[in-house]
């Protein structure tokens, strides 16, 4: 990191991780070109859990090469005097694999804990309708590093 005066350490970094509502998942496709794509996530005990369809292209990608990146930017306030912002991010790097049984659902249900936390008892209900037609991946994560600026 160039600016190490901006560096943050693996705790406020997980505070980040914590705390966002959507991060972008950087891959590689099999053609070698770089793919990203804004998700819902959830993060627990250094692992970070995904919902995904089945079939499509993050999963062609996750077949070709699952070492994957994933940012979160937390809060932001632009300083256009200053031609700068007060900003927060985290990237997390590690392995992509996939969740089955009763990982599975737990990851699904943190999911609706965190994004739907009004419609718990509906989410279940969600959940046993469509845990078969649903794919979970984690990333593990391997590395991490943040950076701030705060004024």
């Amino acid at each position: 990191m160039r600016r190490k005066d901006r560096e943050i350490d693996n705790i406020e970094a997980i505070k980040i991780l914590h705390k966002g509502e959507f991060g972008v998942l950087s891959m590689i496709t099999k053609e070698n070109k770089s793919y990203g794509i804004p998700l819902h996530f959830v993060f627990i005990d250094n692992q970070i859990y995904f919902h995904s369809a089945k079939k499509g292209k993050k999963i062609e990608c996750l077949k070709n090469n699952n070492n994957v990146s994933f940012c979160v930017v937390g809060k932001t306030v632009l300083l256009p005097a200053d031609y700068s912002a007060i900003f927060e991010s985290v990237i997390a790097s590690g392995i992509i694999s996939n969740v089955e049984g009763e990982e599975k659902k737990e990851a699904l249900m943190l999911l609706i804990e965190k994004y739907s936390n009004d419609f718990i008892n509906e989410g279940e209900e969600y959940i046993k309708k469509y845990l078969n037609s649903v794919k979970v991946i984690k990333l593990s994560i391997e590395s991490i590093s943040g950076k701030a600026r705060k004024q």
